[in-house]
C-alpha cells in the first residue's frame, strides 16, 4: 500500500512539473493574497490512526500558488509503556506519551482547474524535535532529551466548489521522514489524509456586498 502510494505520488509531481514551471512567469506578475489557515492531517503511528495539527501563514498568487511557512504538532496521545528496574530490582511499567512538533514550509501548485474542480500539489518539508513524556502535555523546554526530526511530504489535493465562496476538499499525502527510530522506537514514515469544508470569506463579501468599495478593488467573486 505505502509503495503505491509512493508511485502514484511521484507520478503526480512529475506531470505537474512541467506545467508549473511554464504558469510560474505569468502567477508572479499578478496581485497576491494572504493565505492563512489551519489544517489537520490524518497519519499512522503503529498501525494507530493519529492526527497532526497546524497552523499556516503564506502568500497565494492569483489562487494558483500558495507559498508559505507555518508550524505542526501531534495532536493525538500517543501512548507506550516503557519497562524499568527500580532500586529494589523489580521492574516498573511507566507510561509516555509521544510528541512531535516542526516548523514547516510549503508550497501548493494548481495545475488542472474548472469552474467547479481544482487539482493541485501541495509539498511541504519541515525540521524539528520528537521526543517522549510521562505527562499529555506540551512542554518543549522541559528535561526530556529531544530528537531532530526532518520531513518532506508531498500530495496531491482535490478541490469541489458548490458555491463561489462554499467547497468541499481532500488530500493524500505520504510523509517522509528522517529521525533516529532506536531512540523514539516508532518509525514515523505514513501516508496522510484529510478532509476538508472550505469557505472563501472574501468571496462571500463581494457575493454579498458587490457595489462596495472594496469589492470593485478586489472583486468581484469568481469560480
Amino acid at each position: 500500500m505505502k509503495k503505491i502510494c509512493f508511485i502514484f505520488l511521484f507520478f503526480c509531481c512529475a506531470i505537474s512539473h512541467a506545467q508549473f514551471l511554464d504558469s510560474l512567469h505569468d502567477i508572479f506578475n499578478n496581485k497576491s493574497s494572504i493565505d492563512a489557515r489551519l489544517e489537520s492531517r490524518n497519519s499512522f503511528i503503529d498501525n494507530q490512526i493519529i492526527s497532526v495539527t497546524g497552523v499556516r501563514l503564506g502568500v497565494a498568487f492569483q489562487r494558483k500558488l500558495r507559498v508559505g511557512g507555518g508550524v505542526s504538532w501531534l495532536k493525538s496521545d500517543f501512548k507506550k509503556d516503557f519497562y524499568l528496574e527500580n532500586e529494589l530490582g523489580k521492574t516498573d511499567t511507566i507510561p509516555r506519551f509521544l510528541k512531535m512538533g516542526y516548523i514547516a514550509y510549503y508550497i501548493d501548485f494548481v495545475f488542472y482547474k474548472t469552474k467547479r474542480w481544482q487539482l493541485s500539489v501541495p509539498i511541504q518539508a519541515g525540521t524539528g524535535f520528537t521526543w517522549w513524556k510521562n505527562d499529555k502535555n506540551y512542554f518543549v523546554r522541559e528535561k526530556e532529551k529531544k530528537y531532530f526530526l526532518m520531513l518532506y511530504e508531498p500530495g496531491i489535493t482535490v478541490q469541489f466548489k458548490a458555491l463561489k465562496w462554499f467547497g468541499l476538499g481532500a488530500d493524500v499525502a505520504y510523509r517522509f521522514t528522517l529521525v533516529n527510530s532506536k531512540k523514539i522506537g516508532e518509525k514515523l514514515n505514513s501516508p496522510t489524509y484529510s478532509f476538508k469544508i472550505l469557505f472563501w470569506f472574501d468571496q462571500l463579501y463581494y457575493e454579498l456586498f458587490p457595489n462596495s468599495k472594496f469589492t470593485k478593488k478586489k472583486g468581484p467573486a469568481v469560480w
